[in-house]
């Protein structure tokens, strides 16, 4: 069996249609709250994500340092190979970084790349 990655998505991955079309099948995945981080909106300015998603504004988690500050989404497990597929489907508004969840685990998560604020 494959080594297993963790991903945590708040956004557009948590869309059945998005997963089965960036990573062939959906996703399996459980509640949890990303600690350190508050939403904004960034608007997608790549034509084939647009389409994908339907929506020209995504939703981008910023690092406040703050674990009172959640955001609610979705931890999923995935393939190293499936983990880079995400990487093509992310915009380069996005830089992956490994975050710190509610329930303890840690799992990749996508975060404003503008964002130098340590995590």
């Amino acid at each position: 069996m494959q080594d297993m990655e963790l991903l945590f998505s708040y956004g557009t991955l948590q869309n059945p249609l998005v997963q089965v079309e960036t990573f062939g099948r959906e996703l399996v995945g459980f509640k949890d709250w990303l600690l350190g981080y508050q939403l904004e909106m960034v608007e997608i300015k790549d034509a084939d994500v647009v389409e994908l998603s339907g929506e020209s504004h995504h939703p981008i988690a910023m690092a406040t340092g703050n674990d009172a500050d959640q955001i609610d989404g979705t931890v999923f497990e995935i393939t190293a190979e499936e983990l880079a597929q995400s990487d093509e489907y992310e915009v380069d508004d996005y830089k992956r970084v490994i975050g710190k969840m509610k329930s303890g685990i840690q799992a990749w998560v996508y975060v404003s790349a503008s964002d130098n604020a340590s995590t």
